[in-house]
Protein backbone atom coordinates (compact mmCIF):
# COMPACT_ATOMS: atom_id res chain seq x y z
CA UNK A 1 0.00 0.00 0.00
CA UNK A 2 2.70 2.43 1.06
CA UNK A 3 4.87 1.89 -2.01
CA UNK A 4 1.88 2.08 -4.34
CA UNK A 5 0.69 5.40 -2.93
CA UNK A 6 4.21 6.80 -2.99
CA UNK A 7 4.62 5.74 -6.63
CA UNK A 8 1.41 7.55 -7.57
CA UNK A 9 2.59 10.69 -5.79
CA UNK A 10 6.03 10.57 -7.41
CA UNK A 11 4.43 10.21 -10.82
CA UNK A 12 1.90 12.99 -10.14
CA UNK A 13 4.45 15.53 -8.91
CA UNK A 14 6.87 14.48 -11.63
CA UNK A 15 4.17 15.08 -14.24
CA UNK A 16 2.43 18.17 -12.84
CA UNK A 17 5.09 19.68 -10.56
CA UNK A 18 3.87 22.88 -8.89
CA UNK A 19 0.63 22.62 -10.85
CA UNK A 20 -0.66 19.94 -8.47
CA UNK A 21 -2.55 20.98 -5.33
CA UNK A 22 -3.91 18.87 -2.48
CA UNK A 23 -7.36 19.76 -1.12
CA UNK A 24 -7.28 18.39 2.43
CA UNK A 25 -9.91 18.17 5.18
CA UNK A 26 -7.26 17.20 7.77
CA UNK A 27 -8.99 14.00 8.78
CA UNK A 28 -6.83 10.94 9.39
CA UNK A 29 -6.62 10.06 5.67
CA UNK A 30 -5.51 13.61 5.01
CA UNK A 31 -2.83 13.46 7.69
CA UNK A 32 -1.48 10.23 6.23
CA UNK A 33 -1.48 11.65 2.71
CA UNK A 34 0.27 14.83 3.87
CA UNK A 35 3.01 12.72 5.44
CA UNK A 36 3.44 10.82 2.18
CA UNK A 37 3.40 14.05 0.16
CA UNK A 38 6.10 15.55 2.37
CA UNK A 39 8.36 12.63 1.47
CA UNK A 40 8.01 13.52 -2.22
CA UNK A 41 7.58 17.31 -2.32
CA UNK A 42 8.38 19.20 0.87
CA UNK A 43 6.95 22.49 -0.41
CA UNK A 44 3.70 21.09 -1.80
CA UNK A 45 0.61 23.28 -1.78
CA UNK A 46 -2.17 22.14 0.58
CA UNK A 47 -5.59 23.82 0.55
CA UNK A 48 -8.07 23.60 3.42
CA UNK A 49 -11.64 24.77 2.80
CA UNK A 50 -12.20 26.92 5.87
CA UNK A 51 -15.99 27.13 6.02
CA UNK A 52 -15.91 28.90 9.37
CA UNK A 53 -17.91 26.02 10.82
CA UNK A 54 -15.21 23.52 11.67
CA UNK A 55 -14.44 22.02 15.07
CA UNK A 56 -11.77 23.71 17.16
CA UNK A 57 -9.96 20.37 17.16
CA UNK A 58 -9.65 20.58 13.37
CA UNK A 59 -7.94 23.97 13.51
CA UNK A 60 -5.64 22.68 16.27
CA UNK A 61 -4.73 19.76 14.02
CA UNK A 62 -3.86 22.13 11.17
CA UNK A 63 -1.56 24.07 13.49
CA UNK A 64 0.17 20.84 14.54
CA UNK A 65 0.68 19.85 10.89
CA UNK A 66 2.16 23.26 10.08
CA UNK A 67 4.63 22.81 12.92
CA UNK A 68 5.64 19.31 11.83
CA UNK A 69 5.98 20.18 8.13
CA UNK A 70 7.12 23.83 8.01
CA UNK A 71 8.00 23.65 4.33
CA UNK A 72 4.47 22.89 3.14
CA UNK A 73 2.44 25.73 1.66
CA UNK A 74 -0.78 25.32 3.67
CA UNK A 75 -3.53 27.74 2.62
CA UNK A 76 -6.91 28.23 4.32
CA UNK A 77 -9.46 29.10 1.64
CA UNK A 78 -12.55 30.93 2.90
CA UNK A 79 -15.94 31.48 1.21
CA UNK A 80 -17.05 34.88 -0.09
CA UNK A 81 -19.55 35.25 2.76
CA UNK A 82 -18.76 34.92 6.45
CA UNK A 83 -21.11 32.72 8.46
CA UNK A 84 -22.77 35.88 9.84
CA UNK A 85 -23.28 37.32 6.34
CA UNK A 86 -24.69 34.02 5.13
CA UNK A 87 -27.14 33.99 8.04
CA UNK A 88 -28.29 37.50 7.16
CA UNK A 89 -28.77 36.74 3.47
CA UNK A 90 -30.02 33.16 3.56
CA UNK A 91 -31.38 32.67 7.07
CA UNK A 92 -29.92 31.11 10.19
CA UNK A 93 -28.59 27.56 10.05
CA UNK A 94 -28.64 27.15 6.28
CA UNK A 95 -26.71 23.92 6.86
CA UNK A 96 -29.93 22.58 8.37
CA UNK A 97 -32.57 24.15 6.11
CA UNK A 98 -30.67 23.68 2.84
CA UNK A 99 -27.42 21.73 3.36
CA UNK A 100 -26.85 21.39 -0.39
CA UNK A 101 -26.75 25.17 -0.86
CA UNK A 102 -24.61 25.62 2.24
CA UNK A 103 -22.01 23.14 1.00
CA UNK A 104 -22.08 24.68 -2.45
CA UNK A 105 -21.37 28.18 -1.15
CA UNK A 106 -18.90 27.24 1.55
CA UNK A 107 -17.07 24.33 -0.10
CA UNK A 108 -17.71 23.81 -3.81
CA UNK A 109 -17.29 27.41 -4.99
CA UNK A 110 -14.19 28.01 -2.82
CA UNK A 111 -12.59 24.83 -4.17
CA UNK A 112 -13.39 25.88 -7.73
CA UNK A 113 -11.58 29.14 -7.01
CA UNK A 114 -8.66 27.37 -5.30
CA UNK A 115 -8.21 24.95 -8.21
CA UNK A 116 -8.50 27.59 -10.91
CA UNK A 117 -5.45 27.29 -13.15
CA UNK A 118 -4.40 23.92 -11.73
CA UNK A 119 -4.68 20.98 -14.17
CA UNK A 120 -4.77 18.41 -11.35
CA UNK A 121 -5.50 18.02 -7.67
CA UNK A 122 -4.93 15.38 -5.01
CA UNK A 123 -7.59 13.76 -2.86
CA UNK A 124 -7.51 11.25 -0.02
CA UNK A 125 -10.53 9.30 -1.27
CA UNK A 126 -10.56 5.58 -0.54
CA UNK A 127 -12.79 2.98 -2.18
CA UNK A 128 -13.72 1.55 1.21
CA UNK A 129 -15.18 4.84 2.48
CA UNK A 130 -18.62 4.55 0.89
CA UNK A 131 -20.48 2.85 -1.98
CA UNK A 132 -20.27 6.07 -4.02
CA UNK A 133 -16.49 6.05 -3.75
CA UNK A 134 -16.01 2.35 -4.54
CA UNK A 135 -15.29 3.06 -8.21
CA UNK A 136 -12.59 5.68 -7.61
CA UNK A 137 -9.38 5.23 -9.63
CA UNK A 138 -5.86 6.57 -9.17
CA UNK A 139 -6.57 9.08 -11.94
CA UNK A 140 -10.08 10.45 -12.41
CA UNK A 141 -11.40 12.94 -14.95
CA UNK A 142 -13.07 15.63 -12.88
CA UNK A 143 -15.70 17.44 -14.95
CA UNK A 144 -16.89 19.62 -12.08
CA UNK A 145 -13.50 21.19 -11.46
CA UNK A 146 -12.21 20.81 -15.05
CA UNK A 147 -9.13 18.92 -13.93
CA UNK A 148 -7.69 15.52 -13.10
CA UNK A 149 -8.27 14.18 -9.59
CA UNK A 150 -5.40 12.03 -8.33
CA UNK A 151 -6.26 9.60 -5.51
CA UNK A 152 -3.21 7.70 -4.18
CA UNK A 153 -5.02 5.99 -1.28
CA UNK A 154 -7.82 4.19 -3.10
CA UNK A 155 -6.71 0.70 -2.03
CA UNK A 156 -5.98 1.57 1.60
CA UNK A 157 -8.33 0.21 4.25
CA UNK A 158 -9.26 1.93 7.50
CA UNK A 159 -6.83 -0.41 9.26
CA UNK A 160 -4.07 0.47 6.78
CA UNK A 161 -4.56 4.16 7.50
CA UNK A 162 -4.31 3.72 11.25
CA UNK A 163 -1.43 1.26 11.02
CA UNK A 164 0.58 3.83 9.06
CA UNK A 165 -0.41 6.71 11.37
CA UNK A 166 0.68 4.70 14.40
CA UNK A 167 3.95 3.59 12.84
CA UNK A 168 4.87 7.14 11.82
CA UNK A 169 3.56 8.61 15.10
CA UNK A 170 1.37 11.12 13.27
CA UNK A 171 -0.61 13.75 15.14
CA UNK A 172 -4.30 13.55 14.23
CA UNK A 173 -7.64 15.10 15.12
CA UNK A 174 -8.60 13.85 18.62
CA UNK A 175 -12.24 13.61 17.52
CA UNK A 176 -11.26 10.38 15.79
CA UNK A 177 -10.86 8.88 19.26
CA UNK A 178 -14.36 10.03 20.20
CA UNK A 179 -16.29 8.08 17.56
CA UNK A 180 -15.85 10.42 14.58
CA UNK A 181 -14.25 8.48 11.70
CA UNK A 182 -15.23 11.21 9.22
CA UNK A 183 -14.96 14.85 10.29
CA UNK A 184 -16.51 17.80 8.49
CA UNK A 185 -18.24 20.96 9.66
CA UNK A 186 -19.35 20.83 13.30
CA UNK A 187 -23.11 21.36 12.73
CA UNK A 188 -23.27 18.50 10.22
CA UNK A 189 -20.99 15.93 11.85
CA UNK A 190 -21.88 13.39 14.52
CA UNK A 191 -20.21 10.18 15.67
CA UNK A 192 -20.72 7.34 13.18
CA UNK A 193 -23.72 5.15 13.86
CA UNK A 194 -22.30 2.04 12.24
CA UNK A 195 -18.83 0.65 11.70
CA UNK A 196 -19.93 -0.52 8.24
CA UNK A 197 -20.34 3.06 7.00
CA UNK A 198 -17.56 5.35 8.17
CA UNK A 199 -19.43 8.38 6.84
CA UNK A 200 -22.75 7.63 8.55
CA UNK A 201 -22.23 10.51 10.97
CA UNK A 202 -22.24 13.10 8.18
CA UNK A 203 -25.48 15.02 7.52
CA UNK A 204 -27.35 12.64 9.81
CA UNK A 205 -31.12 12.64 9.30
CA UNK A 206 -30.88 13.72 5.66
CA UNK A 207 -30.43 11.91 2.35
CA UNK A 208 -27.21 13.84 1.77
CA UNK A 209 -24.00 11.76 1.77
CA UNK A 210 -21.48 14.02 -0.01
CA UNK A 211 -20.65 17.72 0.25
CA UNK A 212 -20.51 18.07 -3.53
CA UNK A 213 -16.75 17.95 -4.04
CA UNK A 214 -16.71 14.33 -5.19
CA UNK A 215 -20.04 13.98 -6.98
Amino acid sequence: MYKGALSVLKWAYGHYGDQLVYACSFGIEGIVLIDLIAKVKKDARIVFLDTGLHFKETYDTIDAVKERYPGLDIVLKTPELTVEQQNEQHGDQLWKTDPQSCCHMRKVIPLQEALSGYPAWLSGLRREQSPKRAGTNFLNKDEKFKSVKVCPLIHWTWKDIWRYASREELTYNPLHDQGYPSIGCAPCTQPAFTADDLRSGRWSGTAKTECGLHE
